[in-house]
């Protein structure tokens, strides 16, 4: 008796057609591909879906009632944000608990306004949140959910968002289910979306996740249920699945839940169908990093196949319609081009294509199809009278020019799309597929082949077809009592129990990714990331069932029910938000001029963007990403606030400075958000001390996030003080000792730092007036940051003008601004591959700064000691298609080492560096056969940046298989001229025996101030 076959129905669902494909996934198939066929998307997408699968059944002569499964992609839900489609999109109430913190990065501060001005709903910060030992920062009120819910439900809100500090790790209080409970009780029908089932750790990007998720919910409920009832109608009785974001199933109740989790399942499922095509086509084909170019109807998807078959991820966090996001996404460029994009001149006359599309309704509103909107397909069958789409007779008058700017505009957007995407300079082959495949002419620039295979129309469907089952933790765990070893080995098996639960196969169900981030400057806890994933059995089965309540089911907890309560009000009662985004060219960076007066540097937004983007490249690996200090100042400006910066010589001489910053881990940091008024630290400290003469705040350290912190302080709406331009380490380092003003103190007993004041942001401070040695005051201070949820603000005794002209190294404001201003001229311009090149004449040149390799993670090594975050990373060589080339008149980066004084070869195809980490980067070890050299050590900066964007990763980013540059840049003589400053802040400082051998020549930043001053 023969096996019964694999069967399954694939079908993909765009924006302008439905393609449908069923596979045969017997081992051993001599016919994988029975049949498909594609059909028109239609307003109820219900019959779209039956079309398409009846045919198909009907084309493969299969009997229906052997069929596993139905497995549907869709980009319905992704393209109603990227069209802002508000027929589609809901307001969205947000709750965010969080106690004190947070308050300066409300919900939808990362939002583009025009999609903000959409969905922001009423937002409100409430009693609650965790801290990252799972205790809570403060209960949840009842009382005050039950009054923010009165003013929801005035509002007419029908769906809410509600965000938790640290609830992805609440698995005993439940603050955010609580709080959904409360919500559904006192407005019944409203839709609660909660940020731990949604995302990952990060607060921002986690809410911002649940903002969108809850904005689709209605048109997802709709969406799939007609999905539902084409299954009914077809009398299929098998499952019925949609694939998610990393190419693996979702239950239908899971996505009408979670639409978000579909975002990116066609961009996957087109590039796991354009692998499993390619196989088809040649069985012996070499394994090769290829793109896909992925042509619907209304958008083109570009993305990087890697050679084990799957996308290549995003980076740790990354953007979607402009939104910072922070869970598992394939690497995708997106372009508003498609079969249905709507061909018109500007009125200059240019040529423009979308990014509105007819989208299904082509056939009704195409030229070819007799109706009267000039689209892309239109220019296409104009050019080569193609004979199987519509009518080419009905196109056949529009003039040659118009038609010849037209698909000269589809090759540039294609070519652009391609030149963003890639990490070389190297042609690459592109795997075409889509149903918009018409539109790419045979050859294209920075492409070595273009590959049409067939079923390439349908491989989206393909790709549904052979989805698999996973299962994903994202948890921070105690290991004070066993090692990180033996705990992550617990979480991977309960991530393989998760995957097994929905449905894999036990016995082929393995970790594809497992990751332990331990937690800086803590001990006993540590971050573990694990993906399972296996062939799905043909169970029914879905982690729903684990993971969610019935929505209808009553709660098992009480609460007040009854006290009057009157109406919340809204923390955005008062927000004004602009209609349009300012979309910044190369031509405006390269215009743009600060606003410098009088000796005084008033900061624009755009200012801090660019000065965050720096600082975070001056961390060195640590300091913590300063994004979410940018939004909070950002916030803070909106609102009418002003931020100065100048120079320390315009300082009266009577007046103080005092610097400080966040202590604590920088991952519990992007959890508990900045708190109110930050200045109140050093407003206690200067009531202690009883002064008055505060003139001036400045960063501890340039490096991370601490960077930008007295910018919050010193703001016109905090103590209202200037800026200075300059800080006490130029870089970031991991201890507070690790200062300037420790390399010119006086006494090893700490006298220029003490006192010294800590707050928690939620009500305790801590004063520190005596040390035996200037290591203790860290020790202590940190000893004491854990008992206040391991992240609080610190300032240290306030300087006099002239023990701060000693001490400070200047001029690193304008030096993150320079760093930040190449990194998004570089991005304007499309010159990322240069990067390296770029950012070493914004550093001041080859002696100043130099690229010191460039390649791809493919170790990456943790583990804490004392609440340290130790580590290494190794990169290797790119080779191959991945390789990058270098023209030959420049010396700037590629496999290799750019010491021009280094007796290792500069271009090695086997090179490889090492770079140990604690917290921040130490030292960059450059390997070939068996040669080891020691390039770069601190006191000098070693950064590694994301090679697809030139940004900076810091320390806990670092994952496998990530493109990166390495730069090296020359520390400031406050480190590198005493013995004292080496001895501080060189290698021996970290234990090992290595004299310092300095990188370059030290360049003093360029004043912007000096610059612009009018």
């Amino acid at each position: 008796m023969s096996a019964i076959p694999s069967l399954r129905i694939g079908v993909d669902v765009g924006g302008t057609n439905t393609d449908a494909v069923i596979l045969d996934l017997s081992a051993g198939s001599s016919r994988p591909v029975l049949a498909n066929y594609k059909t028109t998307t239609t307003p109820d997408v219900a019959s779209g879906i039956q079309e398409a699968i009846r045919q198909t059944l009907l084309k493969a002569n299969v009997n229906k009632d052997i069929i596993q499964a139905v497995s549907i992609g869709t980009t319905s839900f992704v393209n109603s944000l990227i069209e802002r489609d508000a027929s589609k999109l809901e307001r969205v109430a947000v709750i965010r608990l969080s106690g004190p913190f947070g308050k300066l990065a409300p919900p939808f501060v990362s939002f583009p306004n025009e999609l903000r001005r959409l969905l922001e709903g009423p937002c409100f910060f409430a009693e609650g949140g965790l801290q990252v030992d799972g205790s809570e920062i403060s209960p949840v009120n009842p009382l005050q959910i039950r009054s923010i819910c009165a003013e929801i439900r005035r509002q007419g809100i029908q769906t809410v968002a509600i965000s938790g500090c640290y609830s992805p790790i609440d698995r005993i209080i439940l603050q955010e289910e609580l709080v959904r409970d409360i919500v559904r009780a006192e407005i019944p029908g409203i839709k609660v979306c909660i940020s731990k089932e949604v995302a990952h750790i990060g607060l921002l990007q986690r809410e911002n996740a649940t903002i969108l998720n809850a904005a689709l919910l209605k048109f997802a409920q709709t969406t799939i249920a007609g999905f539902t009832q084409s299954a009914r109608t077809l009398d299929l009785s098998c499952p019925l699945f949609l694939t998610s974001n990393d190419g693996t199933l979702l239950s239908c109740e899971e996505a009408a839940k979670f639409p978000i989790k579909t975002f990116s399942s066609g961009p996957t499922n087109s590039m796991r169908g354009a692998n499993f095509l390619a196989n088809l086509g040649d069985h012996d084909r070499p394994k090769e990093t290829a793109l896909v170019m992925d042509i619907g109807g209304t958008t083109t998807e570009v993305g990087v196949l890697l050679p084990t078959g799957f996308p290549r991820q995003a980076s740790a966090t990354h953007e979607l319609c402009g939104v910072p996001l922070n869970f598992s996404m394939p690497h995708v460029h997106s372009v508003g081009l498609g079969g249905g994009s709507r061909v018109r001149k500007d009125h200059k006359g240019t040529t423009t294509i979308g990014p509105d599309s007819v989208g299904y309704k082509i056939q009704e509103l195409g030229l070819i199809f007799g109706g009267d909107v000039f689209t892309t397909t239109d220019a296409i069958v104009a050019a080569t009278q193609l004979k199987s789409i519509g009518n080419a007779d009905l196109v056949k008058d529009i003039p040659e020019d118009e038609v010849r700017a037209a698909r000269q505009r589809i090759r540039q957007m294609l070519e652009a799309a391609v030149d963003g995407m890639k990490t070389s300079a190297q042609d690459v082959p592109v795997y075409l597929v889509g149903g918009g495949a018409i539109l790419v002419p045979d050859t294209l620039k920075g492409v070595s082949k273009i590959h049409r295979f067939p079923f390439c129309e349908a491989a989206n469907a393909v790709g549904a077809a052979c989805a698999q089952i996973s299962g994903t933790i994202d948890t921070f765990e105690d290991t004070s009592k066993l090692s990180v070893e033996e705990v992550q080995r617990i979480v991977e098996q309960s991530a393989i129990d998760k995957a097994i639960a929905a449905g894999a196969d036990p016995e082929r169900t393995v970790v594809v990714e497992s990751q332990a981030i331990p937690i800086a400057y803590t001990t006993g806890r540590c971050r573990f990331y694990v993906k399972a994933a296996g062939d799905w059995t043909g169970a029914a089965k879905s982690v729903v069932e684990e993971t969610m309540e019935d929505a209808a089911g009553p709660s098992a907890r009480s609460w007040d029910t009854t006290s009057h309560v009157v109406p919340a009000r809204p923390a955005n009662i008062d927000q004004e938000i602009p209609a349009t985004d300012l979309a910044i060219t190369a031509d405006d960076i390269l215009g743009y001029k600060p606003q410098v007066q009088q000796g005084e540097w008033q900061l624009s937004e755009l200012d801090i963007e660019w000065i965050a983007t720096g600082c975070y490249i001056l961390g060195t690996g640590g300091g913590g990403n300063p994004h979410g200090i940018y939004l909070a100042i950002r916030e803070l400006m909106r609102k009418g606030s002003i931020v100065r910066v100048v120079d320390i010589n315009t300082l009266d001489q009577d007046k103080v400075v005092m610097y400080g910053g966040g202590i604590g881990s920088p991952e519990v940091a992007s959890e508990k958000l900045v708190s109110g008024k930050i200045g109140d630290t050093a407003r206690a400290l200067l009531r202690f001390m009883n002064m008055d003469n505060l003139g001036a705040m400045a960063a501890v350290e340039i490096g991370g996030g601490n960077g930008m912190v007295a910018m919050l302080s010193g703001s016109s709406s905090d103590l209202n003080v200037p800026i200075i331009d300059g800080d006490f380490m130029g870089r970031a380092y991991p201890t507070g000792w690790q200062t300037t003003v420790n390399v010119y103190a006086e006494d090893d007993q700490a006298t220029m730092v003490l006192p010294s004041l800590m707050d928690s942001g939620d009500g305790t401070q801590m004063l520190l007036t005596k040390a035996k040695h200037y290591k203790d005051v860290d020790n202590v201070l940190r000893a004491a940051c854990m008992e206040m949820g391991t992240s609080a603000s610190v300032v240290a005794r306030p300087l006099t003008k002239p023990q701060s002209e000693r001490a400070l190294i200047r001029n690193t404001v304008s030096q993150s601004w320079r760093i930040g201003r190449a990194v998004a001229l570089a991005n304007r311009q499309g010159n990322i591959d240069n990067i390296g090149q770029v950012l070493v004449d914004a550093l001041g040149g080859p002696e100043a700064s130099r690229v010191l390799f460039e390649g791809k993670i493919v170790h990456v090594g943790r583990r804490l000691h004392k609440g340290h975050s130790y580590g290494e990373i190794e990169i290797h060589a790119l080779a191959g298609i991945d390789a990058i080339s270098e023209p030959e008149n420049t010396r700037t980066r590629f496999k290799g080492v750019m010491k021009s004084e280094s007796k290792l070869p500069l271009v090695h195809a086997e090179a490889t560096v090492s770079v140990p980490f604690k917290n921040e980067n130490l030292l960059a070890e450059h390997i070939v056969d068996g040669q080891t050299e020691v390039v770069c050590g601190v006191p000098d900066l070693i950064s590694v940046l994301d090679a697809q964007n030139g940004t900076a990763l810091g320390t806990p980013e670092y994952k496998y298989g990530l493109r990166v540059i390495v730069i090296g840049i020359t520390a400031a003589p406050q480190w590198t001229d005493t013995a004292r400053g080496l001895e501080l802040g060189s290698l021996s400082a970290f234990g090992y025996d290595i004299p310092y051998r300095p990188l370059g020549r030290y360049v003093k930043p360029r004043s912007v101030i000096e610059e612009y001053s009018s």
